[in-house]
């Protein structure tokens, strides 16, 4: 038998230790947190959410350790079960993934391939334009247009179509209306992978989920993940909605339980716990809020932000600022070729906002 180097004590004050945890108050661990980012390196470079999981869903994942011994089996019904509630369609038209990366793969693995071809935007989340080009797939990519949405009307010809609304890294918008219209008209031979993985961010009357369309359109599949209002990014959590022939599709190519128990558990508790999403997105606008006026008066624009992130126009190569502010012990976002003169910034605690300020001055003085 193999040594696992585990023994039943070990394990045991794991489990204690986790449940010591899960129950230390909220706001003790908020402070443990602040003290972190103000003394080590502020990262704003991921899109990440510095607030955390909720408490319910903390004290899910700590309890969901104790079946670590076990298969996800019963936990993946449960969660596919509440997600198919959530979006009022039918279990076998949902597919839970290991975050919504895993989705976007599978897409590009199942409907690409040699003599294929995806069309995305420039810029836009570069990871499925990654895995179609390791399977032969054509990429082409179109640039957004002048008010930073994905430009629809060139992306019609191919066999895959994604995109990222609210989008990453420009923090916009396609109008609701241009999607709508543009998943109409497409044939059916076209998959549309519309990809919402900043849906509970975006506040403009110009913006809706397509999720309602998914049970009229064949060709329609809709992402989301647990990654960013629900702040599991380091879990691992994400889901796709489609029609039944098109999950079995996906799912041909799926490894056996993609998600493991705690990132099931802290998912289900996650989409029941409705008003920690109120409490993140008001605290992602109130930052926002105030994050964009500084770099105003500053004489900086900013691209009009739907997501917990900013894009900056620095008016000059970001690269070197970069770097300039990571000396100054704040991590921002990387060099985006099609954007050279915009920086990416994560909505972080105000306090980690403040820091990038005084960095981004100091840098560009």
């Amino acid at each position: 038998m193999q040594n696992t180097g585990v023994s039943r004590r070990t394990f045991a004050q794991t489990i204690a230790a986790g449940a010591a945890l899960a129950s230390i108050p909220r706001i003790a661990l908020a402070a443990a947190t602040k003290r972190v980012s103000s003394t080590g390196l502020v990262r704003l470079s991921a899109n990440e959410n510095p607030y955390g999981p909720s408490l319910k869903a903390m004290n899910a994942m700590t309890e969901a350790l104790q079946a670590a011994p076990r298969y996800p089996d019963e936990l993946t019904e449960a969660l596919c079960a509440d997600v198919a509630k959530f979006h009022n369609v039918s279990c076998d038209e949902v597919l839970l993934g290991d975050g919504s990366s895993d989705i976007l793969r599978l897409v590009a693995s199942a409907y690409g391939g040699a003599g294929k071809k995806l069309v995305m935007a420039d810029p836009t989340f570069e990871a499925i334009g990654h895995y179609a080009q390791t399977n032969g797939t054509e990429v082409v990519k179109v640039p957004l247009d002048a008010a930073f949405a994905h430009d629809l009307d060139k992306m019609r010809s191919a066999d895959i179509v994604y995109i990222c609304n609210p989008n990453n890294p420009t923090g916009t918008i396609t109008p609701k209306a241009r999607i709508r219209e543009f998943i109409a008209a497409v044939p059916q031979s076209t998959t549309v992978l519309v990809d919402e993985a900043y849906h509970h961010y975006a506040n403009s009357a110009d913006y809706e989920s397509v999720m309602p369309l998914v049970m009229t359109t064949p060709n329609l599949i809709v992402a989301r993940t647990f990654s960013k209002i629900y702040a599991m990014a380091g879990v691992r959590a994400g889901y796709c909605v489609a029609k039944k022939s098109v999950i079995n599709k996906l799912s041909a190519t799926q490894q056996w339980d993609a998600m493991n128990v705690v990132a099931l558990a802290g998912a289900r508790a996650s989409l029941a716990d409705s008003e920690h999403v109120i409490t993140g997105r008001r605290h992602n606008d109130e930052t926002k809020k105030w994050l964009v006026a500084q770099m105003k008066a500053a004489g900086y624009e900013v691209l009009p932000s739907e997501t917990n992130f900013v894009m900056i126009d620095v008016r000059r190569e970001v690269k070197p600022l970069i770097g300039s502010i990571r000396e100054h012990g704040v991590h921002v976002g990387r060099l985006f070729p099609a954007m050279p003169h915009h920086l990416r910034v994560t909505i972080g605690r105000p306090e980690e906002m403040a820091r990038f300020v005084d960095a981004f001055k100091a840098s560009m003085a």
